[in-house]
């Protein structure tokens, strides 16, 4: 009796096992189903034809993530209307920025050995030379003159979520060619010479001239700090700050801030006098923000359980979060 009841038992086990997997391959069939039927909705899945004219306007480019045959390829729409119909183009990136003239994409070429690269991007969105780069593509950005760009690049392939990752940024001046690393610049921490070997730099944002932000990390704390490419330094404004983005009136400075849990809170910043508040955002955004206009920020949310993002906005003043465009990432305003 103790033999069949142990296999009994053994059954019943294999049973409720059997039960499990089966209900958690239906709930993921009924998701993925649900986000296609989402996708498929969207009126941002419909494709233009009309590239030039797209990009003659003011616009807003980024990576589409929708799941069909654009996932990952630079896209743009108007800006009077970006969550309508898009542009799609053959251009493959994972990061991506532009001022209209002149762009930079991150990409990866992954397999047993993956190549990262970095390319300078043309009026089309098209690759016209690449850019030297050392590790997986993170942040990127471009001047408003369109004379500088940066890069930043995970040089051990570690997420900001893990101890011990390695950053490297560069400001290439895209005219010349030249390229400098930003952790070679003295750097002043609360009035003292920082050499700390664990030191890092990230997340640039251009001002005018050779000014420029970003942040520097030592010590398991973060700083918001200002650049001069001329002086090479970079000086500490204020800490818990990381991937600034500065208004296009030049008069604010938004950037995330470490919450409970590992999560991130979207704050500003008023460089005149200095009062930072709290973005009406309550999720996590891990992303440097992009502005729209002086007053309202655009940033890439994760659906959940998918490889699908949306670009929403959210005034800088307070309001509610919306989608902006969906199935969408990393999104440049051009005006």
């Amino acid at each position: 009796m103790t033999g069949t009841g142990s296999t009994r038992q053994r059954w019943v086990a294999f049973a409720l096992v059997a039960v499990v997997i089966l209900a958690v391959g239906v709930v993921y069939l009924l998701n993925a189903v649900r986000e296609q039927a989402e996708v498929q909705a969207t009126p941002a899945e419909d494709m233009r034809n009309d590239q030039s004219e797209v990009l003659a306007q003011p616009h807003i480019v980024f990576v589409s993530t929708q799941v069909d045959e654009s996932y990952g390829r630079v896209a743009a729409a108007p800006l009077d209307d970006p969550g309508g119909a898009r542009v799609v183009t053959d251009t493959e990136c994972e990061r991506v920025t532009s001022d209209g003239e002149l762009g930079v994409c991150l990409s990866a070429d992954r397999g047993v050995m993956t190549k990262y690269r970095a390319h300078v991007l043309g009026p089309d969105l098209q690759p016209v030379k690449e850019l030297s780069i050392n590790g997986d593509g993170s942040r990127t950005r471009i001047a408003d003159d369109g004379r500088l760009a940066a890069t930043t690049t995970f040089v051990t392939g570690h997420s900001y979520n893990q101890a011990g990752f390695s950053t490297e940024t560069l400001v290439h001046d895209l005219a010349t060619g030249e390229s400098v690393n930003l952790e070679e610049f003295v750097t002043i921490l609360d009035g003292k010479a920082s050499t700390a070997i664990d030191r890092n730099v990230w997340g640039v944002t251009f001002a005018e001239g050779d000014t420029f932000f970003a942040t520097v990390a030592t010590g398991g704390s973060t700083w918001l700090v200002r650049g001069d490419l001329s002086a090479r330094e970079l000086r500490s404004l204020r800490t818990d700050a990381e991937c600034p983005s500065l208004s296009p009136d030049g008069t604010r400075i938004a950037y995330k801030k470490r919450a409970d849990g590992g999560s991130w809170r979207l704050h500003v910043l008023d460089l005149a006098s200095g009062e930072e508040r709290a973005v009406d955002e309550s999720r996590s955004v891990d992303d440097q923000v992009e502005w729209l206009d002086d007053t309202s920020l655009l940033y890439a949310i994760p659906r959940a359980e998918s490889a699908t993002t949306d670009v929403w906005v959210v005034s800088a003043d307070g309001g509610e979060p919306q989608v902006l465009i969906r199935g969408a990432s990393s999104p440049a305003v051009v005006r």
